[in-house]
């Protein structure tokens, strides 16, 4: 009898597991998510399956899925731990922007874009790679560099790219280009690094100046300055955000003068605490 009664009334604490427990494929999915965004450095599929109490051959299966559609990477291939990517924070600024609520930094790129004349971008980091997510063109009238945002930036010849590597150890730095390559000989611009020896070079000065500066690296007309944007309270590099244009209209002298500028505005977007934190690898 008494096992009878157990099981009909089973304890409230049982009854509380059994709703903090996820059981559709959908709350299972969307669990996940929730899951790895609390943890930046990403978890092993047996502690999702753990702290979420889901079967792990069903975690299996629901990550791979995620996995499949982008939401998800897995570092190091079976048996690494999972992080959520930047498609997650995609949708979020999709949606952010709709709202309007992307207008407290956007006057922010505006000013800098009317300062500068050219066209400011900023960046975030997706693991191994640096997204455009945001920009403001300055550029009125004549020669506009003008692409098309959530493009992923090469880190050796762009201004953004060497900005992002001069935050980490050369040693990490250099894996990371080497994983990307440094592109083919009449891929980019002629002054664009094309060995570990010159990149470290760019990085180094880059560090000493306090931002990086590139001409004729990423297209042989093309002049572009980078800064990191960190965060405020834990100086952890955040995102990037550069000004590029043609050399013509500026060449290295103006953007000289401009990289104080840039410094300053980045320091401010840091200050602002409106960008992300960082969900990838960090720096």
């Amino acid at each position: 009898m008494p096992s009878k009664i157990t099981s009909r009334n089973p304890p409230a604490e049982d009854k509380v597991e059994e709703k903090l427990s996820p059981s559709g494929i959908m709350e299972r999915t969307l669990a996940i998510i929730e899951l790895l965004s609390r943890h930046a450095a990403g978890l092993p599929i047996s502690s999702i399956s753990a702290d979420l109490r889901i079967p792990l051959s069903a975690t299996h299966r629901l990550t791979s899925d995620l996995q499949i559609l982008g939401y998800i990477h897995q570092e190091g291939g079976s048996g690494g731990r999972y992080r959520l990517t930047m498609k997650s924070v995609s949708i979020a600024f999709t949606f952010l922007a709709s709202c309007g609520i992307t207008d407290l930094a956007q006057p922010l790129l505006d000013k800098l874009a009317t300062e500068s004349g050219e066209l400011v971008r900023l960046a975030v980091p997706d693991g191994n790679k640096l997204t455009w997510i945001a920009r403001a063109q300055g550029s009125r009238s004549g020669l506009k560099y003008d692409p098309e945002m959530g493009q992923v930036a090469h880190l050796s010849c762009t201004a953004t790219g060497l900005a992002w590597l001069a935050a980490m150890p050369d040693s990490v730095a250099v894996n990371l280009v080497k994983e990307q390559g440094y592109g083919a000989e009449d891929e980019f611009g002629p002054q664009a690094p094309r060995s570990d020896s010159q990149l470290l070079s760019a990085l180094h000065a880059t560090r000493k100046r306090g931002f990086s500066l590139t001409v004729a690296t990423f297209a042989p007309w093309m002049t572009a300055i980078g800064c990191v944007i960190r965060s405020r309270t834990t100086n952890e590099a955040l995102a990037t955000l550069s000004i590029a244009g043609p050399t013509l209209r500026l060449p290295e002298a103006r953007a000289f003068d401009l990289g104080e500028r840039l410094v300053d505005a980045a320091e401010e977007l840091g200050n602002m605490q409106i960008i992300p934190r960082e969900i990838s690898k960090k720096l």
